[in-house]
């Protein structure tokens, strides 16, 4: 185990920490989706399709976080 400034950080806690993380964006783009909500960049209306892409690779990289943490130590 390493420390740092008096903690212990462990490799399982950070990809927890991680894997939350993009969890709750993948969720954020998913009730985009489901309401129809409209974003806003500027002048950039943000198209539907940016949500669809979040969802798959956040939700991605939430599950391969979970499986990672589940098999670190």
């Amino acid at each position: 185990m390493r420390t740092h400034h008096g903690t212990i950080v462990t490799m399982k806690t950070y990809l927890l920490i991680a894997s939350v993380v993009f969890l709750l964006v993948a969720i954020a783009h998913a009730m985009r989706l489901v309401c129809g909500s409209t974003i806003m960049l500027g002048t950039w209306n943000v198209p539907m399709w940016v949500s669809i892409v979040g969802v798959v690779v956040a939700g991605g990289l939430s599950i391969q976080g979970f499986k990672f943490a589940k098999k670190a130590r």
